[in-house]
């Protein structure tokens, strides 16, 4: 198979006819097309491989760049285009990287290969609180201001982070085991927990940061003599061992960073930068690898007998829908926490003993469909700087986060008018509340309101984020039992398309009110789990 980048008055027929092929194989070779006079302008096409005829625009293989004195080994795609893949996985992301240590630590030596492909490119080697250079406000811009880190998905106000480690560059660490309704989620209880344990140890989770603190304990005292029993530290992806026999731990904040330099230690594996998957190739109904293209343009497809999808709850479904995979779910139940955050004032002279960090987790309950959780004093996680001068006054942020009900009709959708860059259709995105979505969020605002009050601290700001907004979207390709409803089954395999999997925020049926992270890296590691037993 070869692929060829249309000319802008290109049509399926055309196409046809400039390289003698005969029209009905073009269009098999390109079902995800509907029209074979369609335009086409810029948007790649397979051909089938022939001798006989001349190829005008075809994108020959050349060497990739790879990045010179890099701190993670990089392959060229024209090398991994060379190699067939037990497995492959797009992103990485904190799907990606859990799913990558899993295989490297069970398969080690055993001769399996493993290419992993990357949209973005090396960024940061660790997380940015873990850099000494980092204040709050320099984290702050990076995470939301920063073109460079944040990409914004049109028509709303989310934002993807495209580079090695994804999100998990900058994300909160904030990673509390999330409530599943077992009637909603179709992985039992059990097998949850078990996953939960072996994610908590490879991502050092606890909830010891904030252990100590004169004035986190105060308010959890507060709140658990109050009506907040279940109040708690709140649990944190840390890494607080003291260096030891030489033994040095230097990065205190998780990313997906770990994952990678685990595995690699482990087994090796090729990685791609800069390498964005537009669609995965399928034979005779089977996964067989996925179309690659470079910012230059030049086209790779690379073989793998497993493809592991993690390129977030927007990226993958956009792969899969550009693959021309339908299935009634993938898109659709988008679902995203909602949220109403703000801030709270105490006067230092108030609290006369070392400070320390505030960090309390009010968690959700099958009765209370929302948390609460407080962090600060603002700053107080960057911990480089000695000197942080004397403030009378102290601000700490508190938040509300609620669940919102997956429904059909919140969906993402390939634009039929736009493309991007590559080629590949943009997303159109719809997300609104229902009215038991507004009432719970409704709820969560007055129970951020009570904490307030219950640790006796006046509410300075508070204020709901837009349904199209944050950082926890997920649903598009939901897991479960019933493919009219649900994209994947309960392991992560695409329904109907043997070898091809999803490991991302996508894949949840539902959302608690938790930071999804964790659960997430769980799913990611029940997954290669499987994977692992069905290559046996």
């Amino acid at each position: 198979m070869r692929i060829y980048v249309a000319d802008i008055s290109d049509t399926l027929r055309k196409i046809a006819q400039k390289f003698h092929i005969n029209l009905s194989d073009l269009i098999t070779l390109n079902s995800r097309i509907p029209d074979p006079d369609h335009p086409l302008a810029g948007f790649p096409v397979y051909l089938p491989l022939a001798p006989s005829y001349s190829e005008p625009s075809i994108i020959h293989v050349t060497p990739a760049p790879v990045s010179e004195g890099s701190w993670i080994p990089t392959s060229s795609l024209e090398k991994m285009s060379q190699t067939e893949y037990d497995v492959l996985i797009v992103g990485t992301g904190p799907g990606g990287g859990a799913a990558l240590w899993r295989l490297c630590e069970q398969w080690r030596n055993n001769g399996k290969k493993i290419g992993v492909v990357e949209a973005g490119n090396l960024l940061l080697p660790t997380h940015a609180r873990n850099i000494e250079t980092v204040n709050f406000k320099r984290w702050f811009d990076l995470a939301y201001n920063s073109p460079r880190f944040k990409i914004p998905v049109a028509g709303t106000k989310f934002v993807q982070l495209i580079a090695v480690g994804g999100r998990s560059l900058i994300w909160t660490a904030v990673s509390p085991r999330m409530y599943l309704a077992p009637q909603q989620w179709p992985v039992p209880q059990w097998e949850m927990d078990m996953y939960y344990r072996i994610a908590e140890q490879a991502m050092n989770v606890s909830n010891v940061y904030t252990k100590g603190s004169p004035i986190n304990q105060l308010f959890l005292n507060r709140l658990r003599n109050g009506q907040y029993p279940a109040a708690m530290n709140e649990p944190l992806a840390v890494d607080l061992e003291p260096t030891k026999y030489g033994e040095i731990h230097s990065n205190v904040f998780f990313s997906s960073i770990s994952f990678l330099a685990k595995a690699l230690y482990r087994k090796p594996y090729d990685l791609a930068v800069l390498a964005r998957a537009v669609q995965v190739v399928t034979e005779k109904g089977r996964v067989a690898g996925v179309h690659v293209m470079t910012p230059d343009k030049r086209s790779y497809v690379l073989k793998a007998k497993t493809v592991i999808l993690s390129a977030s709850t927007f990226g993958t479904p956009r792969i899969l829908l550009n693959s021309g995979i339908r299935g009634n779910a993938i898109g659709h139940y988008l679902i995203n926490h909602s949220a109403v955050r703000g801030t709270f004032k105490f006067n230092r002279k108030d609290y006369p003993y070392v400070l320390g960090p505030i960090g309390i987790l009010i968690p959700e309950t099958e009765k209370l469909p929302y948390q609460v959780s407080l962090q600060g004093p603002i700053g107080y996680q960057f911990y480089h700087d000695k000197q942080i001068p004397f403030q009378e006054e102290m601000d700490a942020l508190i938040a509300g986060f609620g669940t919102v009900e997956p429904r059909y009709e919140n969906k993402v959708t390939l634009d039929p008018y736009k493309r991007d860059e590559y080629g590949m259709p943009e997303l159109q995105i719809h997300l609104d509340y229902s009215e038991a979505d507004k009432a719970i969020l409704g709820q969560a605002a007055e129970e951020v309101k009570r904490v307030a009050s219950v640790i006796g601290t006046p509410l300075v700001s508070l204020a709901p984020d837009e349904p199209i907004d944050g950082d926890h979207e997920a649903g598009t390709c939901r897991m479960g039992d019933d493919p009219a409803t649900s994209a994947t089954d309960r392991y992560g395999q695409i329904h109907g398309v043997p070898g091809l999997y999803v490991a991302d925020n996508s894949i949840f049926p539902v959302m608690g009110a938790a930071n999804p992270t964790l659960t997430m890296v769980a799913l990611a590691i029940r997954t290669a789990d499987y994977i692992i037993r069905k290559l046996k």
